[in-house]
């Protein structure tokens, strides 16, 4: 790197907030962010937030020692395993600088990163709030990709994404952060970009490029996702039920897997009451949800044996798991007000 610490064309400082479970994709992260030609960061601070006492201590010393000169100006936080949205706080409080950065721990910036981010910030007009990073997810190049490949691919489309996201020190401190209510990392960028727009700020996207690679995961990943549901009811709530046309997201399918899911619950109770035809009617609408979902999740990809396993099985315990989410975060936020009415 070169140039004055976090000074771009503008005179723009900036600090970099990595939130981190110290994953062994750090390393690679902070090795990238110190090879990139430009103004370097003015602070870099990392956030541990992985939970409990009895994490190992040491695990950071490795990732720390790729970043060569930018140690000295960086620091380490823990947050106490709260999620990103209250790690990224943590780290917005050690902030000094006008500018911040937010990457997750799992990118890797491009080679010219510093350089295009001093730009994005000289081109920020001052009712912009915060610029947005081009996200780049390679795919492989000699078979379709898979289902989980293909959802990490969506994260290059989306929406104030917080993988590469620079907003204004002052704009984060006035809307008090990432609502920590949002414990994963699902919606709470969404959230925050609508709070600041509907305040009349403006967030647009910049010219910088961040690599996100897919990562290896279990077979039950999307199952596991299906706990962001949850967070939906808390968007809704929040935004009202129109909030993912706000936030350019797609709507999903939870209508239909509600749907399937009291199909095959109205099976089980018609069978259980001696009434075979109408359970029969039932199972078939079940079946048919369930197989038109599977196949929209299989047609689209490798269709390896692997895969289609996988697909077969999850999409019979998808919808029961999102409605069950879904559900539960209705009860959960039913008090929560829209954000305008909450006290600053």
């Amino acid at each position: 790197m070169s140039g004055d610490p976090g000074a771009g064309a503008s005179g723009a400082g900036y600090a970099v907030v990595v939130p981190t479970l110290v994953r062994d994709t750090l390393a690679d992260c902070l090795a990238a962010l110190a090879a990139a030609t430009g103004p370097a960061p003015g602070e870099i601070v990392l956030v541990d937030d992985r939970p409990g006492p009895d994490t190992d201590p040491d695990a950071l010393e490795h990732p720390l020692t790729v970043l060569g000169d930018l140690r000295e100006r960086t620091v380490a936080l823990r947050s106490g395993g709260r999620g990103p949205a209250a790690a990224r706080n943590a780290g917005v409080r050690a902030v000094t600088s006008p500018w911040t950065v937010f990457l997750d721990d799992d990118v890797q910036v491009g080679p010219h990163w510093c350089d295009q981010l001093a730009q994005d910030l000289a081109e920020a007009a001052p009712d912009t709030g915060a610029v947005q990073g081009v996200i780049a997810v390679p795919l492989p190049g000699e078979r379709r990709p898979t289902d989980w490949e293909r959802g990490t691919a969506g994260l290059a489309r989306a929406r104030w994404i917080a993988a590469d996201m620079a907003y204004r020190t002052g704009v984060l401190e006035e809307f008090g952060g990432f609502d920590e209510r949002f414990t994963r990392a699902y919606r709470e960028d969404a959230d925050l970009a609508l709070r600041v727009l509907d305040a009349g700020w403006r967030i647009r996207r910049g010219r910088r490029t961040t690599r996100h690679p897919v990562h290896p995961t279990t077979r039950w990943v999307s199952l596991e996702q299906q706990r962001g549901n949850a967070d939906d009811a808390l968007m809704r709530r929040l935004h009202g039920p129109d909030w993912w046309a706000k936030a350019v997201a797609p709507r999903g399918r939870i209508r239909r897997h509600a749907a399937i899911t009291g199909a095959g619950a109205a099976a089980l109770a018609l069978a259980a009451a001696g009434r075979p035809r109408a359970a029969g009617v039932a199972g078939l609408g079940w079946a048919a949800g369930t197989a038109e979902f599977a196949w929209a999740r299989i047609a689209p990809g490798p269709r390896t044996r692997d895969e289609v396993t996988t697909m077969l099985i999850t999409s019979a315990l998808i919808p029961p798991a999102a409605t069950w989410h879904r559900l539960s975060g209705l009860w959960r936020h039913r008090a929560a007000p829209a954000w305008q009415e909450m006290t600053p």
